[in-house]
């Protein structure tokens, strides 16, 4: 349990660092493309595909991250009334359902994909990197999702509150 949690902490303080350069990527990216849009005479051509792919690294990863710190929508105005024992049943059922879809879909269709990705040396339009590295996001969230859905299953909650 203390392993978990501690490797759970370790990887979501390297996510944040992660999803910080990212998004620096992101801003220099769409900042250099406004700028050769709209002043250079020459518009960059990868620019569009790049800020594409980091967005969608940062969707994936960010709502790793925000799954974490229970910053994700959900529904919890149910969840608030119920007795301790009923919200903590709910609880573990959720994280359980989304253990299942992390594994499932995120890893392994994800890491299908990336294989298929390879396989197949598909290449994107503009840079030519292989696409196997964009759809890499899948199953990298899907294990952070799975790690911290574990995390969460087996904390000790103080209160209903921490449940939600």
């Amino acid at each position: 349990m203390k392993l978990l949690s501690h490797l759970a902490e370790r990887s979501d303080t390297l996510l944040r660092w992660l999803l910080i350069v990212l998004m620096a990527l992101l801003l220099i990216d769409v900042s250099w493309q406004v700028l050769t849009r709209f002043i250079l005479p020459k518009p960059s051509s990868f620019t569009e595909e790049l800020a594409r792919f980091l967005l969608i690294w940062i969707g994936l990863l960010g709502s790793a991250h925000a799954y974490r710190h229970k910053m994700h929508l959900g529904i919890d105005v149910f969840v608030r009334t119920m007795s301790s024992n009923k919200a903590l049943v709910v609880s573990r059922f959720v994280q359980l359902i989304t253990l299942a879809f992390a594994l499932a879909v995120l890893v392994y269709g994800g890491s299908k994909l990336v294989l298929l990705a390879y396989h197949l040396e598909q290449k994107s339009a503009a840079m030519q990197i292989n696409m196997g590295l964009v759809y890499l996001a899948l199953p990298i969230s899907g294990a952070l999702f799975a790690l911290f859905a574990l995390e969460q299953m087996f904390a000790i909650p103080q209160s209903t509150e921490e449940l939600v």
